[in-house]
């Protein structure tokens, strides 16, 4: 994909939620610094109850995962609401 048109990146968030292993797929802006973008969602979200683990660019194949809308396994709640 080109990259000039581009304004935002995709990121893989890693983090538990209660323990469990969770797992985001999320567009920030090119400028936003991921890492700490991510920890205060969690924290606004879950307060204590989540820990972020990880923060990564995307493969392409993520990427394109995230385009079609293949959200991974673990990102809503069992029940599917």
């Amino acid at each position: 994909m080109a990259e000039f048109f581009k304004t935002s990146v995709i990121w893989v968030v890693d983090f538990h939620y209660e323990g469990h292993p969770r797992r985001w797929y999320k567009a920030l802006r090119s400028h936003e610094d991921p890492q700490q973008a991510m920890m205060e969602q969690l924290q606004d979200l879950y307060g204590k109850r989540a820990t972020l683990v990880s923060v990564r660019r995307a493969t392409e194949e993520e990427e394109l995962q995230y385009l079609r809308g293949d959200t991974p396994k673990n990102a809503y709640c069992p029940t599917g609401r």
